[in-house]
């Protein structure tokens, strides 16, 4: 039961994390709630990848400020060259 619920957990930090990216980032972008999750879970991964290695900040749990950051900002470069990649132009 308690992988399931990481699992669960994971799916709305990157969730929450991806709606933060779009609402960030100007102008709409034409997504759904899939597409979001996954920004949001690639770029939590990114941004803490580049937290831990680059800057070595503790970004160990998800629930601190170092991390939210840098999830936010890698979901903003996922979401960036995900609608780049796609031609998903925002407005």
């Amino acid at each position: 039961m308690d992988t399931i619920l990481r699992f669960v957990i994971w799916i709305a930090f990157g969730l929450v994390i991806g709606l933060i990216a779009r609402a960030i980032l100007p102008g709409k972008q034409n997504i759904g709630t899939i597409p979001t999750i996954i920004v949001g879970a690639i770029g939590a991964l990114l941004g803490g990848s580049i937290a831990f290695y680059l800057l070595k900040l503790d970004v160990s749990s998800p629930f601190t400020i170092a991390s939210i950051i840098s999830s936010i900002l890698g979901a903003i470069i996922v979401l960036v060259l995900y609608c780049l990649i796609t031609r998903k132009n925002w407005k």
